[in-house]
């Protein structure tokens, strides 16, 4: 094998982690290392349109890594059930992120930069900066991108200055004017629901996440008219239980964000709708609980729910 290094994101990956990953690898390879990104599947409808529009190609998907290389780099995650099926196999050289730490461990030594930025492709632009390695415009526009669709143009609560000014920095070496205008047609884009089959509203964009010994698939959907996804409710549901019945998830819960107000529904299926509801502190009906204001999934959805299952 050669020394070669693939660089990837996590599992259904959105903007952020298919362009960490190529940003990261590009960085590395100024650096002399001989790197490659690849992506743990298909881009989404957001992440075409930002390729389309910077003119890029998607890194090619990938099912195993071990096969192929005996190092890696992670991007945007790391605990292993977000990961690569066979990341136990090979060595983690490298981990950039902007997640919690969790069930993470190597044998090695390894190089790690871990912000809570609003964004990891923020993260990578400051490595850019502080080694002064000039960053292709056409990359500037994906991570430009990346930052929009991972703070909703800046209204999240993840958002932070770093990511406000890298926002700028990113918009004038991609040449775009308007970021707000490419950002909002950007996140529409995201969010054809029409388009979208059951199965990628409610798992398109999921995590797992083990919480005080139970198993939580958390999804997000974004829209801009709730009533899109909730006239297919009954559908979604069934196949949420498919999803739970196949890989052992007691709870399945879908976070379906307005993206023009900065609101969420919680559709939640399965067991402990209660401590669910005692996380938040209202009750679901019709399966359903409005979380003005939420929009998002680390800061908003994870540590409540983590607190009533844990506490």
């Amino acid at each position: 094998m050669s020394n070669k290094e693939l660089v990837f994101g996590h599992q259904n990956p959105d903007t952020d982690a298919i362009t960490a990953a190529m940003a990261f690898s590009y960085f590395q390879n100024q650096l002399g290392y001989e790197t490659e990104a690849v992506a743990l599947g298909e881009p989404n409808d957001e992440t075409k349109y930002a390729l389309d529009h910077f003119g890029m190609k998607a890194p090619r998907v990938v099912k195993t890594v071990a096969n192929e290389v005996d190092k890696v780099m992670l991007v945007d995650h790391n605990e292993p059930q977000q990961s690569v099926s066979d990341l136990d196999k090979v060595t983690v050289t490298h981990l950039v992120d902007h997640h919690r730490i969790a069930n993470f461990n190597t044998a090695q030594p390894l190089w790690i930069t871990a912000r809570p930025y609003g964004c990891v492709s923020t993260i990578i632009t400051e490595l850019f900066q502080e080694k002064h390695i000039n960053i292709p415009a056409n990359l500037a526009g994906m991570m430009l991108s990346a930052i929009i669709s991972d703070t909703l143009l800046l209204k999240s609560p993840t958002t932070t200055d770093h990511d406000r000014e890298a926002v700028k920095y990113l918009a004038k070496i991609a040449g775009v004017e308007d970021y707000e205008k490419y950002g909002i047609d950007m996140l529409k884009a995201g969010t054809n629901i029409a388009k979208k089959t059951d199965n990628e509203i409610v798992d398109g964009d999921a995590k797992t996440f083990e919480l005080g010994g139970t198993k939580l698939r958390i999804g997000q959907v974004n829209t801009v008219d709730l009533d899109d996804v909730f006239s297919r409710q009954a559908d979604l549901e069934k196949e949420m239980h498919n999803l739970m019945d196949q890989n052992g998830y007691e709870t399945f819960v879908l976070m379906v964000t307005n993206i023009l107000n900065s609101d969420t529904d919680l559709f939640v299926v399965g067991d402990h709708t209660d401590t669910v509801e005692k996380a938040f502190g209202k009750k679901l009906d019709n399966k359903r609980m409005n979380l003005p204001g939420v929009v998002s999934r680390k800061k908003q959805v994870v540590p409540p729910l983590t607190d009533a299952f844990e506490g």
